[in-house]
């Protein structure tokens, strides 16, 4: 299959430009000619970003902070002025990374040939979001682009940050559970290994803690190998699993019931969704599309299960406030309060975003405090480990001790 870019004539006399996948270019024009329309150009494209069945594209790498510089930037130029190839162009010569330059460059060859901006940012869908294009498309449809890309880099800005300060609440613990795992290996494979020669060659009796250590070291010196390759196997097959439709269900419900973390989930896809939606309605997007992008942009299956009824509800004229009204175990009663005012007065956009504001500020402060939460029974496990290690080889001395 390949992409062509054309230019044609309807019947009434009008050009046009657009873009279509044919397997060649016979198959273009006889595709163009049923529908009436007379083809004036045509230019074939070599895409280098593959069809969504699948491959790695060359643009898979663009970070987050680039892309929101990029939405940001291009809304400014466009506000003061300057014509859209212009300013990509001004982008591209901004560009810090190589890759990041030559996206830029097949989107300004991609404009300069008529194509809207929408269209070019869509053959680079690994990169740009259905989100960010359906913005874009919006922006460009109702006359407002400048303000349709300085929505979506707020809103990917907002975005960014919420993840960026739930994973910084998660470093801190996982730091320490990484040193604890890797001192455990040493004292295993090393120190304990030393201890215990003396202990038995001097015929010390053992007691049961300090035989526990010798049996977990005896397997980490003796077997370590196929440990390693049993964490690999076991990883894996977890990591197939989770992907699954079924695993991941599983492990989302079970996410949900952790304390703490659970109501964090909850609160952060309440402010993604309450976010993302309120973006895509203030950019003129349809309500039913703006669900649907909605969905894809919310992590938890369950959550995106409601996302998805309500998109069908509204397609059937029904209301969102009462389809989220049947799942407060998951969102709020803020959120679905708001939503109904929203309705009501017309304001859906503007509800949405103070309900994302208010979840974002309070996950702001939750996350700070979460170090202060985790600390101590952090320090409480390293403690008991400390403890029993003590306890394991100290004991055996005693013993040697009292012998001689």
């Amino acid at each position: 299959m390949n992409h062509f870019i054309f230019k044609a004539k309807k019947p009434t006399g009008e050009v046009y430009n657009g873009q279509l996948d044919a397997t060649d270019r016979y198959e273009l024009y006889r595709l163009i000619r049923d529908t009436g329309d007379e083809i004036i150009s045509v230019q074939e494209r070599n895409i280098r970003v593959k069809n969504s069945s699948g491959g790695m594209s060359i643009f898979n790498k663009i970070s987050t902070p680039n892309k929101i510089n990029f939405a940001r930037n291009l809304g400014s130029m466009i506000t003061a002025g300057l014509a859209l190839s212009r300013a990509l162009s001004v982008l591209q010569r901004q560009a810090r990374t190589a890759t990041f330059r030559e996206l830029i460059a097949d989107i300004i060859a991609n404009v300069d040939k008529g194509v809207t901006l929408s269209d070019s940012l869509g053959q680079h869908s690994k990169v740009f979001s259905p989100l960010f294009i359906s913005m874009v498309r919006a922006g460009e449809q109702g006359g407002s682009l400048a303000d349709s890309l300085k929505v979506i880099a707020t809103q990917m800005e907002n975005s960014y940050l919420l993840t960026k300060r739930v994973r910084g609440a998660l470093i801190y613990p996982a730091v320490i559970l990484l040193l604890m795992v890797g001192i455990a290996i040493l004292m295993f494979t090393y120190v304990i290994p030393t201890l215990m020669k003396t202990f038995i060659d001097l015929h010390v009796t053992l007691p049961w803690t300090t035989q526990i250590l010798l049996n977990i070291s005896d397997v980490v010196r003796g077997d370590g190998l196929w440990l390693i390759i049993g964490f690999v196997v076991v990883g894996y097959g977890y990591y197939r699993w989770s992907h699954s439709s079924g695993g991941k269900s599983i492990i989302d419900s079970l996410l949900l019931k952790i304390p703490i973390i659970g109501n964090l989930i909850k609160e952060v896809n309440t402010a993604r969704a309450a976010r993302t939606l309120s973006s895509l309605l203030q950019s003129g997007v349809e309500v039913v599309e703006s669900i649907k992008i909605t969905a894809l942009v919310v992590q938890n299956v369950h959550f995106r299960a409601v996302l998805l009824k309500a998109s069908d509800a509204i397609g059937k004229g029904g209301l969102l406030s009462k389809v989220f009204a049947g799942y407060t175990d998951l969102y709020p009663v803020f959120l679905v309060e708001m939503m109904s005012v929203g309705e009501e007065s017309g304001k859906m956009s503007e509800m949405l975003m103070g309900v994302a504001q208010y979840y974002e500020d309070d996950i702001a402060q939750k996350t700070k405090d979460m170090s202060t939460v985790i600390e101590p029974f952090i320090m409480i496990f390293i403690a008991a480990g400390v403890g029993f290690f003590a306890v394991a080889m100290i004991s055996p001395m005693y013993s040697l001790v009292n012998a001689i």
